[in-house]
Formats: structure tokens, C-alpha cells, sequence
């Protein structure tokens, strides 16, 4: 005989308390039909109390909870943003041969701003020009921070969020690369063309991803996005302090 779940032993009793109950206010007062009429009043508003339990209260219930998970995965980008992304931005925007035009347009314009920073990378047209030297450099830099990368990835609310799943991936993918390779004194050029091609993906994703984590903090933490604007990772001319 299956395991029968207490819930089961539950409604039996709750079912048998009320009937017991409808069957002592019959015997007390003899009056099956007030009884039976608001039995009836009683199931019809059941359907009411559904409606209002599972499609209103519920969903916004639901919607609360979601609003936190997505606060606690902004957190999570945070901390990934401070332990590995921004630098790792800062790094490949060296190797962007691109990256001038990019700089005239953040200091031609209000650059202090993320509209203007936002369109500026919209437009920008990404060029990766990184040597075998420059992978070492990357490699010994991005191994020790594997491990933390492995525990954000091991995060179930990240699956609230895709873009930055696919971010975490493209990083995580071309450490996997730098590390599967004993030696990058010298690269053939074929391979380098592939290496290019991983720290090019990893380099658009963090750029959007970037994007989207500053506009959080745009409207959520005030004080955090006036720093991380003012330290904004494509600038070079960019500083922490704050000039009047």
C-alpha cells in the first residue's frame, strides 16, 4: 500500500470536523434547509476565494519574490563586476584597436553620463588586437579568479538571468582556453585567430552586461552608480575623484 501524505489525513479530518458539525446543528435546531443554504452560499464563494487566492494574491506574492531574487542577483553582479569584470574590461580595452574613437566620443560629449556612455559603445565597433604576450598576461590574471567564478555559476538565481549566465560562460570559457594550453610563448596564427575570437565574445558580453548592472544601480543605488560611472572601465581618462 503507497505512503498516504499527511495533507491526505488532513482534509479527511477537516472534512469529517465539518460534517460532524453541520450534523449537530441539524439535531439541535432541526433545520436542514438554512442549513443547506448557506452550504450553498458557502461553495459558491469558494470559486471567488480561488480567483483571489491564485490570481491575485498569489501572483503578486509571486511578483514580490521575484523582485527580490533579481535584488539578489544584482548582488551577485556586483560582486562579480568588482572581483573580475571591470578589470578584465579594462585589460581587453587596451587590445581594442577600436577603442580612440571610442574615447573621442566619451570626452567630445557629457561623459559623466550612461546615455552617453551606453550610445558610445552602441556604435563602437569592437577590434580585438591581442598578442601571445598578451594572453599570457590575461591567463595569469584571470586563473586565481576560476574558483570564484565556478561558485557564481553554481548559483540557482542565476537562471533569472540569462545574459549574465552567458556573460559568466564567455569569461569562464576563454579561461578555460588560456588554461587547456601548457605554453603561449608562441601561438600559431590559426590559433590566435581563435583566441581572439573567445576574448572578442567575452569582451561584447561584458560591455552589455555592464550596461544593464549600471542601470540598476542608476535607480537603486545612487551613491554606487555616481562611483562606478566616475571609474567607467572604457574611459582611460577616468578617475574616482569627484571635481566641481
Amino acid at each position: 500500500m503507497k505512503h498516504i501524505g499527511w495533507k491526505f489525513y488532513l482534509g479527511t479530518i477537516l472534512v469529517a470536523l465539518s460534517t460532524a458539525a453541520y450534523a449537530l446543528h441539524y439535531v439541535f435546531f432541526r433545520d436542514a434547509h438554512h442549513i443547506f443554504i448557506y452550504l450553498l452560499g458557502d461553495i459558491a464563494f469558494v470559486f471567488i476565494e480561488v480567483l483571489m487566492v491564485t490570481l491575485i494574491i498569489h501572483q503578486v506574492l509571486e511578483m514580490r519574490e521575484k523582485r527580490n531574487r533579481i535584488q539578489k542577483l544584482n548582488m551577485v553582479i556586483g560582486a562579480f563586476f568588482s572581483e573580475v569584470g571591470t578589470s578584465l574590461l579594462k585589460e581587453l580595452r587596451e587590445c581594442d584597436s577600436e577603442i580612440e574613437s571610442l574615447q573621442a566620443s566619451l570626452s567630445a560629449s557629457e561623459g559623466n553620463k550612461l546615455e552617453v556612455v551606453e550610445k558610445a559603445l552602441k556604435n563602437h565597433a569592437v577590434h580585438l588586437t591581442l598578442t601571445a604576450k598578451d594572453f599570457r598576461d590575461l591567463k595569469g590574471a584571470l586563473y586565481e579568479k576560476k574558483t570564484f567564478l565556478l561558485r557564481l555559476l553554481e548559483n540557482q538565481n542565476l537562471l533569472e538571468h540569462e545574459s549574465f549566465t552567458d556573460t559568466l560562460w564567455a569569461v569562464f570559457h576563454l579561461i578555460e582556453e588560456l588554461d587547456a594550453r601548457d605554453s603561449l610563448d608562441e601561438v600559431p596564427k590559426g590559433d590566435l585567430h581563435h583566441l581572439i575570437g573567445d576574448a572578442t565574445r567575452a569582451y561584447k558580453a561584458l560591455c552589455g552586461e555592464w550596461i544593464q548592472y549600471m542601470k540598476h544601480l542608476k535607480t537603486s543605488y545612487p551613491y554606487l552608480y555616481s562611483l562606478a560611472l566616475r571609474t567607467n572601465p572604457f574611459d582611460k581618462n577616468a578617475s574616482a575623484t569627484v571635481v566641481e
